[in-house]
């Protein structure tokens, strides 16, 4: 059922209200169009997806270990939850780069995502914006960020950088963010070349290579000025991955990208406590713990068991967000106990888009952040602060 988006200015109801409102629509014997058990949507969106999109969505890197280690760490942890607190009314809002967000949730950025759905990055963006959680764009995105802002209004949004090797380029992009709406550059350093992913490479199959998210790219004057006259869309794929993937930088490079942009720069990706360091040090203003989700290095460590490290080197006062392996409302309560000030959400929006388009992707969203609701009301959590890490224990009996 939907949820109707309050008028500008209004608060919104109680982000559970998703719940009585299923339940009262089931006396007519309306159901949910999708599962509302978000760990079910790989399976369905299997179906419908083309066997070479499932594999690209769904792949991890090598043998899947990492991938399966970000959910073991999320199980390794139990909520302990206080009771009588008072919780009738929850505040899950959270202030970034001095932005406050209804939620600590945004749009992971997704690359290609005309793969799962014709609209792509239209629809999820339309969707983040019906439910009132930022986006995040990839630079791989298969519609411009022009597009993209667009189709966003004025909800905030962030923008995902993928440093090409062209100065050139790099900077062109860069410069194009601002004036385009998004509030932030999220640099992603886990992906200096490609994962060794036989999901993809069994099906032969990667999306830019048939001219799927480089749009940003091809829509970038510096880029173009490139092409040689003529050449088309091959030449544009070509020249794209000659300069996309850049294994040379280091962060000493990270100034340079300061001086393009006075936007606030996360580093997403960070694993170590010390390159968390590193990046405060070269000019970042947060990080974003993550392994891609597993899908680059095979057998790395969990992004959940990286992240108390990260926050303890960083302290109390830097933004510290992450990703990898977050399925649920319960998942972010955990993230947040063990040190995130916010979580980025990826696959299973994905799988929304692929089921539903963009309703497929307000329905994840609304999904999850009601889960994230009665998660706050069930361990006595009226706001974030309330989410501290004496509310999680490791699994097993109590000291």
């Amino acid at each position: 059922m939907s949820e109707q988006t309050p008028q500008a200015g209004t608060p919104r109801p109680p982000r559970a209200e998703m719940v009585r409102q299923i339940y009262l629509a089931g006396i007519s014997g309306q159901k949910p169009k999708l599962s509302t058990d978000l760990t079910t949507l790989e399976d369905a969106a299997r179906v419908v997806l083309e066997p070479h999109a499932h594999a690209y969505i769904a792949g991890d890197a090598g043998t899947g270990t990492t991938g399966h280690v970000n959910r073991e760490a999320f199980e390794r942890w139990r909520l302990l939850p206080r009771m009588w607190k008072g919780v009738s009314e929850r505040d899950m809002s959270v202030t970034l780069f001095g932005r406050r967000l209804d939620a600590p949730v945004l749009l992971a950025p997704v690359a290609a995502q005309t793969v799962a759905h014709p609209e792509g990055e239209l629809a999820s963006v339309r969707a983040a914006a019906e439910v009132g959680l930022p986006f995040v764009l990839s630079s791989f995105s298969s519609h411009s960020m022009e597009d993209v802002a667009k189709a966003a209004g004025s909800e905030p949004r962030w923008y995902q950088l993928y440093w090409p090797n062209d100065p050139e380029v790099a900077e062109s992009l860069v410069r194009r963010v601002a004036p385009a709406g998004y509030s932030a550059i999220v640099v992603t350093v886990d992906n200096p070349t490609f994962g060794y992913r036989p999901c993809d490479m069994d099906t032969a199959y990667i999306p830019f290579v048939h001219g799927q998210g480089i749009a940003n790219f091809t829509s970038d004057p510096a880029f173009q000025a490139q092409l040689p006259a003529g050449g088309g869309a091959m030449a544009a794929v070509g020249h794209w991955a000659k300069i996309s993937g850049n294994p040379t930088l280091t962060w000493d490079d990270l100034p340079r990208l300061r001086s393009w942009t006075d936007l606030p720069i996360l580093i997403k990706g960070v694993q170590h406590p010390d390159d968390a360091r590193k990046a405060l040090a070269s000019g970042a203003d947060g990080v974003v713990v993550s392994n891609h989700g597993g899908r680059q290095l095979d057998g790395g460590v969990a992004a959940l068991d990286a992240l108390p490290a990260v926050r303890a080197a960083l302290g109390p006062d830097v933004p510290v967000l992450m990703d990898s392996g977050v399925r649920t409302g319960t998942d972010v309560v955990k993230a947040l106990a063990l040190g995130a000030d916010a979580i980025l959400f990826g696959r299973p929006y994905l799988y929304g888009l692929a089921l539903d388009g963009q309703a497929g992707v307000e329905h994840v969203l609304r999904c999850l952040l009601a889960d994230l609701d009665l998660a706050m009301t069930l361990t006595g959590s009226r706001t974030l602060a309330d989410i501290t890490r004496d509310l999680v224990v490791p699994s097993g009996p109590l000291a």
